[in-house]
């Protein structure tokens, strides 16, 4: 299980070193692809293959028929990246995922438990200051909802 946050420089050759927690885990060869709420994730290939096969939602294959999916699979898969983790861990971060997020020198590197989540280290403060004060709140409409 990914876990635990994370301070990291980005090098000028856009290279970032994953914690040696997460390394362990993740293997030889991730998959980095734009996330949701302003981050990066970062899969596994074993966990990328599971994501894909819920993303396709239909035991015929046809999620192209609907334009939610579409348009959703487009930009999780289109701008995915394949990406090896070198010797000492680090992987690159292509010119285009970075921009997404606007990182320049510093990433908030965040374990979610089944991916790694990159984050402009300044907008990861600003959402934790933010999702620590709806923790209590969230927790209560999760356990009425049953997703607790």
């Amino acid at each position: 299980m990914l876990i635990g946050e994370y301070i990291h420089t980005i090098d000028e050759k856009n290279r970032v070193s994953l914690p040696a927690k997460f390394r362990k885990e993740m293997g030889k060869k991730v998959i980095i692809t734009p996330g949701l709420d302003q981050c990066l994730f970062i899969f596994t290939i074993a966990e990328w293959e599971k994501v894909s096969k819920k993303l396709s939602n239909s035991e015929s294959d046809l999620s192209f028929l609907s334009a939610d999916q579409r348009t959703f699979n487009r930009n999780m898969f289109g701008q995915a990246s394949d990406v090896e983790v070198d010797s000492i861990g680090r992987i690159l971060v292509p010119d285009y995922l970075k921009e997404k997020i606007k990182i320049t020198n510093k990433v908030a590197l965040i374990g979610v438990q089944d991916r790694v989540e990159v984050w402009n280290d300044k907008v990861w403060a600003q959402f934790k200051e933010v999702a620590e004060k709806q923790a209590e709140p969230l927790a209560e409409k999760l356990s009425r909802d049953g997703a607790l």
